[in-house]
Formats: structure tokens, sequence, C-alpha cells
């Protein structure tokens, strides 16, 4: 009974929390209606608290329900070394969202989006549980939905040509690969998640 609250608190975590940041590129119509009647700081508010309370039942309910998992596949080793490759690639896109001019946002134009799409992905590989697969599966799928429904954006309305500067794009590497050893080298995984992917390289 414990075990399947978990669960039902994790589902629900995650609905509120990938619903909420869906709404800008899935459900354009519904998010302006609420703006027009609850104002923008008013839509501010609620979309705020809708996330805390998504991300606060989400983090919960995986934390408990991890404790007693249900196994549905054993992935190799080498599913592990190919997720701790991948997490490289996803941390080099989260940091070239932020970091104006480079290479790689001037090209893809959603570097965010593809980032938490690889990280949902790379744990995916490493992780046989019902509860990762959920968790994971879950960002998965709306990273796809998100990334796809920007594309289709692009098509109708292109923006503007971004920048590309070399040493902006080598920052961005540089910074990547540094935010990348820290979490597997430098055990900040171990630190945040409880589990170090080093030692143990099936569970990421």
């Amino acid at each position: 009974m414990h075990k399947g609250f978990d669960m039902l608190q994790l589902l629900i975590g995650l609905a509120l929390f990938l619903g909420i940041h869906s709404l800008h590129s899935l459900a354009p119509g519904l998010r302006q209606n609420a703006i027009d009647r609850w104002g923008a700081l008013g839509f501010k508010g609620v979309y705020s608290a809708v996330s805390l309370l998504g991300f606060v039942l989400l983090v919960q309910g995986y934390g408990q329900a991890r404790l007693e998992p249900v196994v549905l596949w054993s992935p190799p080793l080498g599913m592990a070394h190919a997720s701790v490759a991948l997490m490289w690639l996803a941390m080099t896109l989260l940091v070239a969202a932020y970091v104006p001019g480079n290479a790689l946002r001037a090209r893809l134009r959603h570097p965010m989006t593809l980032s938490v799409k690889v990280w949902a992905l790379a744990h995916l590989l490493a992780n046989g549980h019902l509860v990762d697969v959920c968790l994971f599966g879950g960002f998965l799928l709306w990273s796809v939905l998100v990334f796809r429904a920007a594309r289709q954006r692009d098509r109708l309305q292109p923006p503007s040509p971004a920048r590309n500067r070399p040493w902006a794009t080598a920052l961005v590497l540089a910074l990547g690969t540094g935010l990348w050893l820290a979490f597997w080298a430098g055990d900040l995984h171990l630190w945040l998640i409880g589990v170090s992917p080093i030692a143990l390289p099936a569970a990421v």
C-alpha cells in the first residue's frame, strides 16, 4: 500500500510539473486564457506554485519508491557506460542554453529541451526499475513533444539568425566538460542523488 502511494505521488508530481511546463509549447491558447483571466503576475504565481508542488511530489515519490524497487529489466554493464558518455552531451547542451553566441545554440535553437531529452534517455539506458521508467520516461516523452512543437513554431515563424562566436562555443565545451567531470569523477552525483555511477555502474 505504501509503495503504491509513493508511485502515485510520483505520477501526480510528474503530471503537475511537466503539465505546467508544457503550456507554452503545447497549449499556448490555454496559457494565454489564464494570463487574461489572472493577469501576468497572477499567472506567474500559479505557475510557480504548481511547479514547486509538482517538483516536491515527484522528488519525494521517487525517493521513497526507489527504496523498494520493482525490477523490469537488468541493464548490461555497457548501458551504464553509454549513459555516462551521453551525460557529457546532456550537460554540454545544458550549458549551451545559457551561453549566448555559441554554435550549438545557433544550430539547434533549443539546447535546453535537447539536454532534457538526452538526460532522460541516458538514465533510461542504465536503469531498469519501474520507478525509473516512470520518471525518466515521462521527461523523455515531454522533451520529445516540446521540442517537436518548438521546431514547428520555428518553421512557421523563422527566428532571426543567431550569433556564432568560436570563443563562446569553446566556453560551452569547457564548462560542460567541467560539469560532467564534477558529477561523474567528483562524486557530485553521489552527494546530490545518493548513488555513485562510478562505484555502481548499473544504477546511475
